[in-house]
């Protein structure tokens, strides 16, 4: 949907409205309710601004509903218009048992059953798994960020990532949700519905990207402190690409390229780093944490919450509980000002 120019317009007009028409306040007051009805239509995170085929049955399904709803409620207000201002040798018909019944029992039966069958035709297609060969994710949900595991695809062997999807446009996606301690709720509203993630049992999602862009999932089932925190980016890009990304992805992490990436590399190792996470190819080989082999590739770090750069890594490491209180990442404040550095700019260096 295309709103832009409508929200262009409506920002310019609620931030200088002298500079359009200088009409009475309530003027703006009327504008601002439409202002945020059309900005929730588009963006990364908009369940009504569908880019795969599921979340576009989910949003056709949405405006059905609020198209008959309005509909309905004009009618009703039309007829509660006509019982309190018509004459009463007009309103009279609205007494009769007729009226009555068409209007108290057949509208109401037809109505509901037509839209029941019509949202259950939804969640049918919905949840059809579609193409027999899937590409399968495992996203496990971990208090407070997402453990991502690319299971094989013909060729390509499986690996490990965190805080991020990666999809191409065109090929059927199955994501296998779990969770390893309480229930989360997996959610990408551009892309399909929630779908719990409840310990000890798998669910299933499936979807379709139409079209390139990065997106937006989000954590939708409260577990715990950070669960405002908790997010992740879902990258839909063309075959080609997502193919390349793949590949890039299985290679074991780089060897530093200079010896002050050497020296991160050696403090990441000597300060028990590995024991909580890995970076295929080196000594790290702890399961606790995110998978840090290419963690410099992502587009961000504590699972969506900050922007992915060498300052912002080193504010992590050395900050964690008090950028993200209840995180199992313990703050390493005992590093000095030029070892943070060398291992935020290590990290860095894993693409």
């Amino acid at each position: 949907m295309e709103h832009r120019s409508t929200l262009d317009g409506l920002t310019t007009f609620l931030a200088h409205p002298r500079r359009i028409d200088p009409r009475p306040a309530w003027g703006r007051l009327l504008a601002l309710p439409l202002l945020t009805t059309l900005s929730g239509c588009q963006g990364v995170q908009s369940a009504l601004d569908p880019a795969a085929d599921d979340a576009g049955r989910l949003a056709l399904l949405s405006w059905v509903l609020f198209g008959g709803g309005t509909a309905i409620f004009v009618l009703v207000m039309a007829l509660v218009l006509v019982a309190v201002y018509a004459p009463p040798e007009r309103r009279r018909w609205l007494g009769s048992s007729r009226a009555i019944v068409i209007g108290g029992f057949v509208f109401p039966t037809v109505t509901l059953t037509a839209l029941l069958i019509f949202g259950l035709s939804m969640m049918r297609a919905n949840n059809a798994s579609g193409e027999a060969d899937p590409l399968r994710i495992e996203v496990i949900g971990e208090q407070y960020w997402w453990r991502v595991t690319y299971l094989e695809d013909g060729a390509d062997p499986a690996f490990v990532t965190a805080n991020e999807i990666h999809v191409p446009v065109g090929r059927r996606v199955q994501i296998l949700l779990k969770s390893a301690d309480v229930i989360h709720s997996f959610w990408i509203p551009n892309f399909a519905g929630k779908v719990d993630m409840i310990p000890g049992h798998t669910n299933s999602l499936h979807f379709t990207a139409q079209r390139e862009g990065v997106y937006r999932g989000q954590c939708t089932e409260f577990c715990g402190d950070q669960h405002a925190l908790m997010v992740f980016d879902v990258v839909a890009s063309e075959p080609a690409a997502f193919a390349g990304w793949r590949t890039r992805q299985t290679r074991d992490a780089a060897a530093p390229a200079t010896p002050f990436l050497a020296r991160g590399q050696e403090l990441f190792i000597r300060s028990g780093c590995g024991n909580c996470h890995t970076v295929r190819g080196t000594r790290a080989e702890g399961v606790l944490g995110p998978d840090l082999t290419h963690v410099g590739s992502r587009r961000s770090i504590g699972a969506g919450v900050f922007p992915n750069n060498a300052g912002t890594l080193g504010g992590w490491i050395a900050n964690t509980q008090h950028l993200k209180g209840g995180a199992r990442m313990p703050s390493y404040g005992s590093f000095t000002g030029e070892e943070l550095r060398a291992v935020a700019e290590y990290m860095e260096s894993l693409k």
